[in-house]
């Protein structure tokens, strides 16, 4: 069997090599796709963390994702119509700074997560899918509703936010960025793995009976991993709703949240590079099988029927010849 990092190698430099090609022979679509994919591939890290390493299988995720997607759409928006943000007593002007708007992204996502976890995380097993899904509808219906931001019709933005020293309406800097991010996340990830904290956190999604006779507490170890988690997919968001320069509310649905879940089981679940694997062949069938056929999804339920009869451990698991923790 090959050895795991060997696979993930590939995967790296595939990503590098493909939008690179794109570039020579001048095919940006080619280049927005692979931008597609690194983005996804960020929000499935974030969940990872929190559903291959801590056992957590969250339908709520979109939450952190529509946050960071709105959180750049309103600084956006307020920068782009000059228009003060008013937060009660206080007014803020909007960004275009890529940066800042990350920061922004990334806090409020945290703090959700925060908030969020410290409810679900009470409960476990079908009771913890089912509050992280109620909390993903609330968001949406809100969304909704939030008219002042386009409501159900979402929001546009007339142009990419700013990155120093980078033209980032240019499809291969823009790309950059986001594959700059996801190598960010992935080695945070791999960090947390070896840390003693990811491995008081695996251990607890095992045998947390076991965790508490020790003096470790199993929820604030799957809290921290929890907010960890929504920082990172909140990110993402942002990258995301910069990449279509659109937020909706369905960002926040409960289908993107399955469908994050479907990314991290195909490529294998608490593998560092399944969400990676998981993404690209996503987008890859998402642009190839769409091109045929409406209902495209069909044969991505057939994979990924296949990988759970098969290959429990995703295609990583099958092409290495080990299966990844289970859930």
């Amino acid at each position: 069997m090959i050895a795991e990092r060997y696979i993930n190698a590939v995967v790296l430099l595939g990503l590098l090599v493909v939008p690179s090609y794109a570039l020579m022979v001048d095919e940006p679509f080619t280049i927005t796709l692979a931008t597609r994919a690194v983005v996804l591939a960020l929000a499935a890290v974030g969940l990872n963390i929190a559903l291959g390493t801590g056992g957590l299988v969250s339908l709520g995720h979109a939450v952190f994702f529509g946050l960071g997607g709105y959180a750049m759409g309103i600084l956006a928006f307020h920068a782009q119509t000059y228009a003060p943000l008013s937060l009660g007593i206080f007014e803020i002007g909007g960004t275009k700074s890529m940066p800042i708007i990350w920061l922004v992204a990334i806090v409020v996502s945290a703090l959700a997560a925060l908030a969020i976890g410290l409810l679900s995380l009470r409960t476990s097993g079908v009771y913890f899918i089912m509050i992280t899904l109620a909390f993903g509808q609330m968001f949406y219906y809100f969304a909704i509703s939030w008219s002042a931001y386009g409501g159900e019709d979402g929001l546009s933005i007339y142009l990419r936010n700013d990155f120093p020293g980078l033209n980032t309406l240019q499809p291969m800097p823009f790309f950059g960025l986001c594959l700059a991010l996801l190598c960010l996340a992935l080695i945070l990830h791999w960090r947390l793995l070896l840390s003693p904290f990811g491995l008081a956190l695996n251990a607890a999604r095992q045998a947390p009976q076991r965790v508490e006779t020790v003096g470790l507490n199993p929820m604030r170890l799957r809290l921290v991993a929890f907010v960890i988690s929504g920082a990172v997919t909140g990110l993402a968001g942002a990258l995301f709703a910069d990449l279509n320069r659109f937020v909706s509310p369905t960002m926040f649905s409960w289908q993107l949240s399955g469908e994050l879940i479907v990314l991290i089981i195909i490529g294998g679940v608490g593998r560092l590079f399944g969400p990676v694997l998981g993404a690209i062949l996503f987008v890859v069938l998402e642009h190839w099988l769409g091109a045929v056929t409406d209902f495209w999804h069909v044969w991505l339920g057939v994979i990924l029927l296949l990988i759970v009869l098969f290959a429990r451990g995703g295609l990583l698991g099958l092409l290495t010849g080990k299966e990844g923790p289970h859930v």
